[in-house]
């Protein structure tokens, strides 16, 4: 795959408050007051800055603590995972790669069946892209990982 992501000075301009200080500053949004916590949709989650993509709605768990929780990236290669010191413990804080955003942290409390991680990570660091609009929106290569799912339309793949 080849990368055509970046952090983009104009999508940083158009990021709300709350997006700006979740992926450019590190803050953490209110757990079960964010957009994507309780969403059930169909498709894949990009990075609001840079649109690599992220994670996928068929690798999203319930982990019950208030923010979108991934078993596993989409494409690794698009996440990183750094120390992190703050707030007096360490955790693994996890970065898009290209975008350089703050997305959340990876804790291994994840579904064991499935790996044992569970990707903690703020809605306002994601853009949704539903199954399908993927074609349209340049996310295509990623159609066929929801084969036999049912998509929000009704339609069965």
């Amino acid at each position: 795959m080849t990368s055509t992501y970046h952090k983009d000075s104009q999508a940083i301009d158009r990021l709300s408050p709350k997006q700006f200080a979740v992926t450019q500053e590190s803050a953490t949004e209110p757990a079960f007051d964010n957009e994507f916590w309780n969403h059930h949709d169909v498709g894949i989650y990009v990075d609001i800055v840079s649109g690599e993509p992220l994670f996928a709605s068929n690798k999203k768990f319930d982990s019950g603590c208030g923010w979108p929780s991934f078993t596993a990236p989409l494409v690794p290669e698009n996440v990183v995972e750094k120390t992190d010191r703050s707030l007096w413990m360490q955790r693994i804080e996890v970065r898009s790669t290209n975008g350089d955003s703050h997305l959340g942290h990876v804790f291994p409390d994840g579904p064991k069946e499935e790996g044992g991680l569970r990707y903690c990570i703020n809605s306002a660091a994601l853009r949704f892209v539903p199954f399908d609009e993927l074609e349209a929106q340049g996310y295509g290569e990623f159609r066929s990982m929801f084969k036999g799912v049912v998509t929000d339309n009704g339609e069965k793949q």
